[in-house]
């Protein structure tokens, strides 16, 4: 691994734990409550304690100024709500793109099991021979997604996560599998660090339920969206989940922590 990459990687992440707030969302389903003064949920984040933001390349000079010491992650593919197969990402940037841009990372999408799963195997092994170069961190966002695939199946998730190391990412995202025994398939599968992702929770405490149960499964972080920018307080749900990132905290204490309402 290169010094550059290294470095980078320690701007992504705190002591080996990660936790990203992605919100690249506004490609696939438009500036929603959260998105469209991005600027103020950045700073808030930010100031709760997350290791790093995600978004597309089009909205680095929004990112930087308010992001504190947070680290920033350009996101390089996409699809839309409004197109004809949302699973269908296509190539937004590269990682040249995103070394001018300022970033310490990119990540790609893909979903294992779908029609486009062949054309987003191709573009992962690009971007990671391309990150080599430039020693730039890949995080792959491998979900298990397409016809007859229950995306929460542990043996699938499994298979996404080896397959992100296979094609050469250095961190796989993906969906929890419901339960910390279960999830111990999926982060046993690879030797890369396993970040999950938000999903839709419920409920806060839910959402904590499942980082707790993912951590304690040997995850090496989360990577929560919409359940942080879109919740009424995003400064303090984010205050609450990097408690049980970095402090280990149960769900209970991160909800006190953060005061919110313990439900």
């Amino acid at each position: 691994m290169s010094i550059g990459k290294d470095a980078r990687l320690e701007n992504i992440g705190t002591n080996g734990r990660m936790f990203n707030v992605p919100m690249d969302h506004g490609i696939t389903i438009g500036a929603v409550t959260g998105l469209k003064r991005i600027e103020e949920t950045i700073d808030a984040v930010s100031r709760g304690g997350a290791d790093s933001v995600l978004t597309q390349k089009g909205l680095a000079e929004r990112v930087h100024p308010n992001k504190s010491d947070a680290g920033y992650i350009i996101h390089l593919n996409a699809s839309t709500t409004l197109g004809p197969d949302t699973n269908d990402k296509r190539l937004t940037g590269t990682v040249e793109e995103a070394v001018r841009l300022g970033a310490d990372g990119v990540s790609l999408h893909l979903n294992v099991g779908s029609d486009s799963e062949p054309r987003q195997l191709e573009q992962l092994a690009g971007i990671t021979a391309d990150a080599e170069r430039f020693g730039m961190p890949v995080l792959a966002m491998a979900y298990a997604r397409g016809p007859g695939v229950d995306e929460h199946d542990a043996t699938s998730l499994a298979h996404a996560v080896r397959l992100a190391e296979e094609v050469g990412a250095d961190i796989a995202k993906t969906a929890y599998s419901g339960s910390e025994s279960s999830y111990r398939e999926v982060t046993a599968a690879t030797n890369l660090p396993v970040i999950m992702a938000g999903g839709s929770p419920a409920s806060d405490r839910e959402m904590l339920e499942n980082a707790r149960g993912a951590l304690d499964a040997g995850a090496a972080g989360v990577s929560m969206g919409r359940s942080i920018f879109q919740h009424d307080d995003p400064e303090a749900m984010t205050r609450a989940v990097a408690s049980v990132v970095h402090k280990d905290a149960s769900p209970t204490e991160a909800l006190e922590i953060a005061e919110l309402q313990v439900r």
